[in-house]
C-alpha cells in the first residue's frame, strides 16, 4: 500500500539506466543505485532532492487516494487513458538550468505535449484526494501566482496547465556556477542515450512508499 500516488513519463533503456545511476535510485526496481564517480561533483548531494522520484516528468503530480477509490480504479483508468492516447515527438532534449535546478527540457513548448498534460490533469483528478492545510502552506512559500494558486486550490497542484514545462530533474538547487560544472560533465554522458527527436510513448503510475520513495507500478504505452 503506497501513501501517495502519481501519473509520469517515465523513460526506458539507456537513457532510464543512466538516469537511475545519475540520481541513486531506479524507481522501475525500487531500489537504491550506486552513483557514478564524477572528479570534483558531489553527485550523491547535488542529486538528494529529486533522488525520491527517480528520473520521470511529471504528469499528474503526486496525491492522495480521495475516499470511495483505490488502487485498482486507479489503474483501470491508467489503462484507459493510455489506449485513448497516440505517442507523439517533442522534439529535441537539451540540458538545461531553469528555475534554480538542471533538467533535461525540450527545446520548445510543445502544443501537443500541453494538452496531453492537461488531459492527465483533469483525467486523474476525481481519484485526488483534497489538499490539508499543511500541503497549502507548503505549497505558497513558492511564492505562488494567483493564477497558480487557483490552479493549486481547485487542481492539487500549481504547475499545470499555461504554467505546466515538461522536463526530467537531474538536480537539486544549484547556484549558476555549480550548475554550469554539472551542464558540463553531464553532455558527453548524455549525448548518444537521449532520443532525438524524444518520444512520449506511455505514461507511469507511480507509488510513493512510507520512507518517501517513488516505485513504477505499471508502465502503460500510448496506443490511441
Amino acid at each position: 500500500m503506497f501513501e501517495r500516488y502519481a501519473l509520469f513519463y517515465t523513460p526506458i533503456g539507456p537513457l532510464a539506466d543512466f538516469g537511475a545511476q545519475w540520481l541513486g535510485w531506479d524507481s522501475g526496481i525500487g531500489r537504491a543505485v550506486s552513483h557514478p564517480e564524477i572528479a570534483d561533483i558531489d553527485v550523491a548531494s547535488i542529486t538528494r532532492t529529486p533522488r525520491k522520484y527517480g528520473l520521470h516528468g511529471t504528469l499528474k503530480a503526486p496525491f492522495r487516494l480521495a475516499e470511495g477509490c483505490d488502487v485498482a480504479q486507479l489503474q483501470d483508468a491508467a489503462k484507459v487513458f493510455a489506449a485513448g492516447q497516440a505517442a507523439f515527438g517533442i522534439g529535441t532534449l537539451c540540458l538545461r538550468y531553469r528555475s534554480g535546478f538542471v533538467a533535461l527540457r525540450p527545446g520548445n513548448q510543445d502544443i501537443a505535449l500541453q494538452d496531453f498534460a492537461a488531459a492527465a490533469v483533469k483525467v486523474f483528478d476525481p481519484f485526488r484526494a483534497a489538499l490539508t492545510d499543511a500541503e497549502i502552506a507548503r505549497r505558497r512559500k513558492a511564492k505562488l501566482t494567483a493564477q497558480q494558486d487557483q490552479q493549486m486550490l481547485h487542481w492539487g497542484y500549481p504547475f499545470i496547465f499555461d504554467d505546466f514545462h515538461f522536463h526530467l530533474t537531474l538536480s537539486g538547487r544549484l547556484g549558476a556556477d555549480d550548475a554550469a560544472h554539472v551542464i558540463d560533465a553531464l553532455a558527453p554522458r548524455l549525448e548518444n542515450i537521449v532520443p532525438d527527436p524524444f518520444l512520449i510513448d506511455a505514461i507511469t503510475l507511480m507509488g510513493q512508499d512510507a520512507q518517501g520513495m517513488f516505485h513504477q507500478i505499471h508502465r502503460y504505452a500510448l496506443t490511441g
